[in-house]
């Protein structure tokens, strides 16, 4: 299996498993993403090569952002170096202080809740500081 074929097949899988995580069956994520239950059904075991349209309708059906299938379909170049999104949440003029602080606090205990990523997430907590 070559390269393009193994992320095809590894795209599938992380939509099947976002279809499991919502509890939703195939034909009903087929539904609310308005794409054919044979078609979503070949999506998933990698047989299709999806376009960014039908990406998009996947993912606002699971509730996923688009640019999140994107990078596993390799339409887009997964972000460079860490993200800076406690930075974007301080720059945000909409809204207060208040409400910058408890989003970034909420965003941090939930990084911070994550086993997997320790090594990251010094770097991303203590730039809140």
């Amino acid at each position: 299996m070559n390269e393009l074929e193994q992320r095809w097949r590894d795209l599938g899988e992380f939509i099947r498993e976002q279809r499991r995580v919502g509890h939703l069956s195939l034909r009903k994520l087929s539904e609310m993403a308005g794409i054919s239950n044979p078609y979503l059904s070949q999506i998933e075991r990698g047989l299709r090569k999806p376009s960014a349209e039908i990406l998009q309708q996947i993912a606002r059906a699971l509730e996923i952002s688009s640019e999140t299938l994107y990078i596993r379909a390799g339409i887009l170049d997964e972000p460079d170096g860490e993200s800076d999104l406690a930075g974007e949440i301080r720059r945000d003029p909409w809204l207060s202080e208040e409400q910058k602080r408890t989003l970034i606090s909420i965003y941090q205990s939930f990084r911070s809740g994550r086993p997997d990523r320790s090594a990251g997430e010094e770097s991303v907590a203590g730039a809140g500081r």
